[in-house]
């Protein structure tokens, strides 16, 4: 029997990834791309693209200090088109230029944007530029009107549309280095307008590709939504509103204890969103409690939505998770929700994904416990961070030895692509005929 290798929709989509990494490694080496007009390491802008084209946030510099307008810019670009998939924005470009969408490029669309059908595939990609550039543009136009009478007209445009793109990408760069390194957005923890927007922005990129469409073709109908619709619509509100009640319980006297009361409450509500895959913070993170730094990295070990700009386990895989439970506990062999029952072979789907992360987040911590001095709270926190790209970190992450750093941004790579989405690239498919095997039980629990 003869094995073909080839280059799978998945392998082509992990091999856009590396190309925009590479790329984006290349141009932040480059003298015009730091401040100072210096070379900075191939092994340091490795990291910097790495965490922009995988939307994650985490940095050994700071992004203002340390990157000129050309570098920044570059960060930018990568977020954007990594936010967005490298697919999706090839062949938005071939549609523009307008060249022919063949069956295989449709094919590698329906990969990127989480759809199991080829036909429509041009006018999703459109739908999903349109919505991107209509939502990045009010945020931008909205945020403008806080930063114009701080910073003027041109930094004022710039800084709207930089951090409109972070916030929509699920990224988590910031330029407001200019109020203290690493700062964020702290500086705008008690501002309505800042906290509104930034969440909004974060939401709409986190909940998904599929979900967009399908809330605009069926508007406010929510009975004539999609199952996976419902479910992650449902599983977010639970999540962003239950995470900021905790976060509250947990945080009143400790990081959010200098704050007023309703500062407390938007503080709270703005990280139970950012946790999820932004990347973005109002509070010192330095001064979370035990519980509430748990509870940030169970958030983030979550994530957002199949199919969009975050990272992380997804929705969907966490609703599935509990779901299972219950059905295992009532001795059913069906999972149903909403009046319809789910492919049996879901369930051993989200278990592969819980799986995976599990491992990878045991083995980096296993690693990063032996070699750094940070406490094991923090490492954990920086690695579940990474692998759900979040951006979120408690400790300079410039202070990790380079080994702890190779292991961030396999992280960040995994998390971005997909844990099993990799592993299915590496896998080969053989034409071996199944071979039925004896059955036998074991004991479970």
């Amino acid at each position: 029997m003869k094995l073909k290798k080839k280059i799978t929709y998945k392998r082509f989509i992990i091999l856009g990834f590396l190309i925009l990494i590479a790329v984006g490694t290349l141009l932040l080496t480059l003298p015009i791309a730091s401040k100072d007009r210096s070379m900075t390491s191939l092994f340091d802008a490795l990291f910097t693209a790495t965490s922009a084209s995988c939307v994650t946030g985490l940095v050994v510099f700071d992004t203002f200090s340390h990157w000129s307008l050309f570098g920044q810019t570059v960060i930018l670009l990568l977020v954007q088109i990594g936010g967005l998939g490298v697919i999706s924005v090839i062949s938005m470009f071939s549609i523009a230029l307008g060249r022919r969408i063949g069956l295989q490029e449709r094919q590698l669309i329906a990969e990127t944007a989480g759809n199991g059908q080829i036909g429509g595939m041009v006018r999703l990609i459109k739908r999903i530029f349109l919505i991107t550039l209509i939502v990045e543009s009010t945020g931008a136009v909205l945020l403008f009107i806080k930063f114009y009478p701080m910073l003027g007209v041109g930094r004022g445009i710039y800084y709207a549309i930089f951090h409109s793109v972070s916030a929509f990408c699920n990224a988590g760069f910031d330029l407001f280095g200019v109020r203290g390194e690493y700062a964020s957005l702290t500086p705008f923890a008690g501002d309505v307008l800042v906290n509104v927007v930034i969440m909004l922005l974060i939401i709409i990129g986190g909940i998904g590709f599929p979900v967009w469409d399908d809330l605009i073709k069926k508007k406010l109908k929510f009975k004539k939504y999609d199952l996976h619709t419902k479910i992650v619509l449902c599983v977010s509100f639970i999540l962003i509103f239950g995470g900021a009640a905790l976060f509250y319980i947990f945080e009143r006297n400790a990081s959010l204890g200098g704050m007023k009361g309703g500062t407390k409450i938007l503080s709270s509500l703005f990280q139970s969103v950012t946790a999820r895959t932004a990347g973005f913070n109002t509070v010192d993170l330095t001064k979370l409690s035990k519980s509430g730094s748990l509870l940030m990295t169970s958030l983030m070990a979550v994530g957002g939505s199949p199919a969009s700009t975050a990272g992380g386990i997804k929705t969907t895989t966490l609703a599935v998770l509990f779901l299972n439970a219950y059905a295992a506990a009532r001795h059913t062999k069906s999972i149903t929700l909403f009046s319809r029952r789910l492919h049996d072979n879901v369930a051993e789907q989200a278990g592969a994904v819980i799986t995976i992360f599990a491992t990878a987040v045991f083995a980096s911590l296993l690693f990063m416990c032996a070699k750094e001095s940070a406490g094991a709270g923090d490492i954990l926190f920086e690695i579940v961070s990474a692998a759900g790209t979040v951006g979120l970190a408690k400790t300079v992450t410039a202070a990790f030895l380079p080994a702890s750093k190779i292991i961030l941004i396999l992280l960040m790579f995994c998390g971005r692509v997909g844990g099993v989405t990799l592993m299915l690239s590496l896998a080969e498919k053989c034409d071996f005929a199944p071979v039925n095997r004896p059955e036998e039980k074991i004991l479970i629990g």
